[in-house]
């Protein structure tokens, strides 16, 4: 018992040390932007002029204002710990009475969106389930297409759709305010189906990985029926994704900040946002200890529903994962949307993204603009050509990186008990691109180094899920058994079974990574106001949705067709 519980201290002493550490870059936020804390409060305040030392000194008083931020991080610690979560610097009110019901209207917009999500992504991995049962499956089948094109949908995009359609346009439901649950639909569908895509998109890949274990063709030797094979099938499919599906509540709680601005939610996403750029440090601060301690739950969650899904076979060396023999499967789909995404990319790099001509403001489609113009007469098909050398290139980059640093962190690791990991999962990348950009300065690079900071994790939840399974194979014990050291282990029996499916999901965030890039440039962080990139362009024409549908298309079938490609061209062989 001691011996397990000194075994636990170094785990518990890294999610302490993380926690205490986010709660200090959060506190520094005012010193690294070089701002003074009683000036950026009298400033979101609303005071016009230049604040006199004499008006500084008395809101330092007034506030307390600590003189740095380890002071300053070490008694919100200590608040803390007697429930005490501060005051405003600027309201003047108690923290807890802003992020306590802000937290609970998150809550139930992830919760909404988890499920239908959830449910979404079950229907489209039926076929898979079925193929699979009778040995037909390739690939991941059709579901993992489909994911593949709903995981890369904007969400805020889709959001302003939503409006415009369901609510503007046909009436059924309120276009803004939560007093409701008719004011849940449309904020759970928003980031509810792009949420769907990326979940089918891991069953189906869960599920074509399961299809060669030993046990599927025995079964189907020995004639257990197709339904029950299916069902097998599904579970152990769903013990590879359900820390995936317990990290996409914490992603959409932490994410969500653009949706609520949208439909004007006042969930925890849009509180610490204003709060972060009004350094308003006491709220940002509160609303990510939240955010922390539900990631830590919930990551905790996830480990133990996969230890049950699991049973015995967790330690019973009852996995046989194999390499499923045969050639590849020829990627013609995937070759072929590949292909008409290029031909767009080359015919906008022939033309000019800066020429601006205003008697073609929102000028529609036409032989001289097949795309169309933009809000300044610019041709929406140049700017959708350089754009993508700038979203899908970062984008292919950032995955790449994210990958090899998120299966480090998977295989490496020791055991499958929640971590540092789920403690950074909880930070939303609009509150990281923040405090990056407090450092360096808004811009491209601020945008790529937060999205990398957290885009590594849900990959490494991914590959410590998988690591643990094949841990519990036969394989794998007799290689300890037979004396292998801890990296031939690594490399020879962990990496040929965790990466393919790691980096099949790596390969389906590659427009999610194009997506976070978006988000920030959308509130400013990321791209530059005359940039071609797909995000920023987004940001500045969502509004003209209703006038000029063209405008918004181009950059969001982009997306969309990357998001495609990048389920069709699935590494995994034929079964």
């Amino acid at each position: 018992m001691t011996t397990a519980l000194l075994g636990r201290l170094p785990r518990a002493a890294g999610v302490l040390g993380a926690l205490a550490g986010t709660a200090l870059l959060v506190g520094a936020l005012p010193w690294l932007s070089g701002a003074d804390p009683a000036r950026s409060v009298l400033r979101a305040r609303d005071v016009e002029g230049t604040p006199d030392a004499a008006a500084l000194e008395a809101v330092r008083r007034q506030l307390d204002l600590p003189a740095d931020p380890v002071t300053g991080t070490l008694g919100f610690l200590g608040r803390l710990l007697t429930g005490d979560l501060g005051t405003s610097w600027v309201s003047r009110t108690p923290v807890a009475d802003t992020v306590l019901p802000a937290l609970g209207v998150s809550l139930t917009v992830a919760g909404a969106a988890s499920l239908l999500a959830l449910l979404l992504a079950g229907l489209l991995t039926v076929p898979a389930l079925l193929r699979a049962a009778d040995g037909r499956l390739r690939g991941g089948g059709p579901g993992a297409a489909v994911g593949g094109a709903l995981s890369a949908l904007p969400e805020f995009v889709l959001a302003v759709l939503l409006v415009a359609v369901l609510a503007v346009g046909w009436g059924l439901l309120p276009t803004t305010g939560f007093t409701g649950p008719e004011h849940l639909v449309l904020p759970a569908l928003a980031l509810g189906v792009p949420a769907a895509g990326v979940l089918a998109r891991l069953l189906a890949g869960a599920v074509a990985a399961t299809a060669g274990e030993s046990w599927v063709r025995t079964w189907r030797a020995a004639g257990v029926r197709r339904s029950a094979v299916a069902t097998a099938l599904g579970r152990r499919a769903v013990a590879v994704v359900v820390p995936q599906i317990l990290l996409l509540l914490v992603g959409t709680l932490g994410a969500a900040a653009v949706v609520e601005a949208v439909f004007d939610i006042p969930g925890l996403g849009g509180t610490a946002l204003r709060a972060a750029l009004s350094q308003d440090v006491p709220v940002v601060q509160a609303a990510v200890v939240l955010l922390v301690a539900t990631g830590l739950l919930v990551g905790g969650g996830g480990v133990l529903v996969h230890r049950l899904v699991l049973g015995p076979a967790r330690t019973g060396s009852g996995f046989t994962p194999e390499a499923a023999a045969g050639r590849r499967r020829p990627q013609r789909a995937a070759g072929v949307v590949a292909g008409l995404l290029l031909l767009a990319v080359l015919a906008g790099l022939l033309r000019d993204p800066t020429a601006q001509d205003v008697d073609l403001r929102l000028a529609p489609p036409s032989w001289a603009h097949p795309l169309g113009a933009d809000p300044l007469g610019r041709d929406v098909l140049a700017r959708f050509g350089h754009g993508a050398l700038l979203s899908v290139g970062l984008a292919v980059v950032l995955s790449a990186l994210t990958l090899v640093v998120g299966l480090a962190a998977g295989l490496l690791g020791r055991g499958d008990r929640s971590g540092p990991a789920d403690v950074l999962n909880a930070l939303p990348a609009v509150v990281v691109g923040i405090v990056v950009a407090a450092v360096t300065g808004p811009g491209l690079l601020a945008a790529c180094v937060a999205v990398t900071l957290v885009g590594w994790i849900p990959l490494a939840v991914h590959a410590r899920t998988l690591a643990v399974e094949a841990r519990a194979s036969g394989f794998h014990v007799a290689a300890v058994a037979g004396g292998a050291g801890r990296w031939h282990v690594v490399r020879r029996h962990l990496l040929p079974v965790v990466g393919p499916p790691v980096l099949r999901h790596a390969l389906v965030r590659v427009p999610h990574a194009s997506l976070a890039l978006a988000g920030l440039s959308f509130l400013g962080l990321g791209a530059g106001a005359e940039s071609p990139e797909w995000g920023r362009a987004l940001a500045e024409t969502t509004g003209y949705l209703e006038r000029a549908p063209w405008v918004v298309g181009a950059p969001a079938a982009g997306l969309v067709l990357l998001g495609v490609v990048a389920a069709l061209a699935d590494p995994a062989p034929e079964r």
